[in-house]
This record gives C-alpha cells, sequence and structure tokens, in this order.
C-alpha cells in the first residue's frame, strides 16, 4: 500500500514512520518533504501533482485541513484520512471531496515525541486500507480510542483548548520565586507549563483559535480574583466536586 501525505511536519513525519507503508511527502517547504523523507525512508512529491495513491493522509494544521483536503483527496485510489486534530470539519469536507472513499479522522493524544499514546479515531465508510491502518498504529503500541466528531471535538475544549490555556497563564502569571520555596503544585505546574513552552506556538494558537474553553478560564480565574473568603471556600468547594465526579465518571 502507498500512502501520500500532506504536510511532513513532526505529525506528518510521525505517522510515515508508524505505518506500515511506502510513504511519499508533499508539503510547501521542499526541505521539510526532503527531511520527513529521510527520517522515514519515503519518497518527496509536488504539491500541484496529480499523482495518485492508495491512502492520503492530512497532516497539515488545523486551519488548512479541510481545503488540503478538497484539494489532495482526488488522489486517493481507496482512503483519505487526517491526524489535524479536528475531526467534524476534516470529516464534512472528506464526505465532500471523497464520498466514495474510506474515510477517518485521527488525533493522535500525544506529541509525536512521546509515542506511542492514545489515538483518537472516527471512522467512516470502513474499508481494508482504513483498518491496515489502524492495524499497524495498534502493533505500534498506541490505543486506539473509538469516538465520535461531537464528542471528540467538545471534549478538546477541555482537553485541549481549557488545559493549555490555564497553564499558559500561570507561565505568564507566575513570578521567579527563590530556591527553596517551591511546593509541590508549583513544580507540578512549572513543570507542564516547561513542557508545553517547549512545543510549537502556532500549534497551540491554531488550538486556541478552534475550540472554545479560554473564555471559561478567564472566567473562572476572575470570580476566584473577585471573590471574599467566604465565596472562595465555596468556590474550592464547586472544583472539588467537579474534579470528584470526573474521576467518578473515569473509574
Amino acid at each position: 500500500m502507498d500512502v501520500l501525505i500532506v504536510g511532513a511536519g513532526s505529525m506528518g513525519t510521525w505517522f510515515g514512520d508508524a505505518v506500515d507503508a511506502d510513504v511519499t511527502y508533499a508539503d510547501v517547504d521542499p526541505d521539510a518533504a526532503a527531511a520527513a523523507a529521510d527520517a522515514t525512508g519515503g519518497d518527496v512529491t509536488d504539491l500541484e501533482s496529480d499523482d495518485a495513491y492508495d491512502v492520503v493522509c492530512i497532516a497539515v494544521p488545523l486551519g488548512y485541513a479541510a481545503a488540503a483536503i478538497a484539494e489532495h483527496a482526488p488522489r486517493a485510489r481507496r482512503a483519505i484520512v487526517d491526524v489535524s486534530g479536528a475531526m467534524a470539519e476534516p470529516l464534512e469536507a472528506m464526505a465532500r471531496h471523497g464520498s466514495d472513499l474510506e474515510r477517518a479522522s485521527l488525533h493522535p493524544l500525544f506529541a509525536p515525541e512521546r509515542a506511542p499514546g492514545s489515538i483518537a479515531v472516527v471512522r467512516e465508510n470502513e474499508g481494508a486500507a482504513t483498518e491496515a491502518l489502524l492495524e499497524a498504529l495498534e502493533r505500534r503500541g498506541n490505543d486506539l480510542v473509538e469516538t465520535t466528531a461531537a464528542e471528540h471535538d467538545e471534549a478538546m475544549e477541555t482537553v485541549q483548548a481549557s488545559t493549555h490555556a490555564a497553564v499558559l497563564s500561570f507561565a505568564l502569571a507566575a513570578d521567579s520565586v527563590p530556591d527553596g520555596f517551591e511546593t509541590p503544585i508549583y513544580d507540578e505546574l512549572r513543570t507542564l507549563a516547561a513542557r508545553m513552552t517547549d512545543g510549537t506556538p502556532r500549534v497551540y494558537a491554531d488550538i486556541q483559535r478552534t475550540f472554545d474553553g479560554a473564555e471559561g478560564v478567564a472566567d473562572a480565574a476572575a470570580a476566584i480574583a473577585d471573590a471574599d473568603p467566604d465565596e472562595l471556600e465555596s468556590l474550592y468547594r464547586e472544583a472539588a466536586r467537579r474534579i470528584r465526579d470526573d474521576r467518578g465518571d473515569h473509574e
């Protein structure tokens, strides 16, 4: 099976290395495509080419996924998939421009350098090509989490948008403290902030643009800042209740 990967960034390179197929990369940056091909034993082609492949994988930033699907779906013989991070809009574009193809939207819930991990999956018009890709990902140690586009995108408002906004807000608000003054909670937040700020800024900007969630964090922070002691105790209890309920849902 041969696969065209449109987008030769870290996620496209991860996908090319993780699937059991002959991979070819196309990217607006020819040097990036060449680097991905060198790293995974693949080939390079032009974005403007009309050569066809068994599978086309869209691995571009969130805001460009639908347009890339519209442009490159005609190059797929059997299936089209994406790893952009959102699901509703890419799947709608796949159905519109590749209605006769196997279709799947995949969201690796980890940075490529921390693979393997959990991968959210929505399958539409299933078939042998997409099944082979997913089986290859499982053999690499990934856990496939079957979901729906609506469930996934709603979850990402909390899992990504709210979480990232909270951690980045801490990083922007926190002052440096002398050694020895750290608490366990502060250390954990600082570690999370360090991990996030070691990533790619555009990825986090695309997530905030795509998913709601930051507004809720801002509202909660404002409520805490304005609360008197009794109100803060009430907010604390509400937070504890919500976390307890969430843990119960996942047990």
